[in-house]
């Protein structure tokens, strides 16, 4: 009887410490993306009426979270917050210092994630002018991104297509090459890092995001990425039953512009 019980107690015990262990670190991912220049950032949005109140999180990343915001006449926003102290500043240097639109010679960290923040307002505006179906882009602000929010009017986030394939993917990858070439023609950008993990499956229509990273068609790097676009997103729909290859993408794409 008393080993039961000494068993019931050591499991009681593990289960406290994990709670322990859990809420530390939720503190410590808290401080991290709500620092004081943070939350002074989103203090001066919420006056500007871009935000009221924030209602939970979309998603969670390593670079950035993305929280649901609600606004004063109850709309639903995304509010991106990049994380200044776990952001990969390697990637971000690589990818704006190749963009002719941005002249950022700092190796200051915070400054570079803000300009980051800026390149990603800056594309969705951009494709977003030109029709591709992406978010549309409110206000940026130092670390901190305000987009249209992607979901239903209950305040239920679409689900990326990793989570949530499509009910026909063949329909629903057609659908996408339109958005892809769109991308690359109207838009004249090239996303860099496309894959179902940043595609939304909005009602079966495909709305792409995290355009940080995208490049203008005069990077030096744009062909290269726009290979590596296309291979995933054929080795991805190939293994949901679509039949494609990479020629057949690239040559609907028509890069040569």
């Amino acid at each position: 009887m008393d080993s039961k019980i000494n068993k019931a107690d050591a499991k009681v015990q593990k289960i406290r410490e994990r709670k322990r262990r859990k809420g530390s670190e939720d503190r410590k991912v808290g401080s991290e993306v709500f620092d004081k220049i943070t939350l002074e950032t989103l203090y001066k949005l919420a006056k500007q009426d871009y935000i009221d109140i924030l209602n939970g999180a979309i998603s969670t990343g390593k670079e950035a979270n993305v929280l649901k915001g609600i606004t004063k006449d109850e709309t639903y926003v995304a509010v991106k917050i990049y994380r200044i102290a776990t952001s990969d500043f390697k990637k971000m240097d690589y990818y704006v210092h190749g963009d002719p639109r941005f002249n950022v010679k700092t190796k200051n960290k915070r400054q570079l994630i803000y300009a980051w923040v800026s390149k990603e307002f800056k594309n969705l505006k951009r494709l977003y002018n030109a029709g591709v179906n992406v978010p549309e882009p409110y206000i940026s602000a130092n670390n901190v991104l305000i987009i249209e929010f992607i979901g239903d009017e209950k305040g239920n986030p679409a689900q990326p297509v990793r989570n949530q394939p499509p009910k026909n993917p063949e329909e629903f990858f057609n659908k996408l090459l339109v958005q892809l070439k769109k991308f690359v023609h109207e838009g004249k950008l090239v996303h860099g890092d496309l894959s179902n993990y940043n595609i939304l499956n909005q009602n079966e229509e495909p709305v792409i995001i995290d355009v940080s990273q995208s490049v203008v068609l005069d990077n030096p790097i744009s062909h290269e990425l726009l290979q590596r676009d296309i291979k995933t997103l054929v080795n991805e729909y190939k293994k949901l039953g679509v039949k494609t290859s990479y020629d057949e993408v690239y040559e609907y794409v028509d890069f040569k512009l």
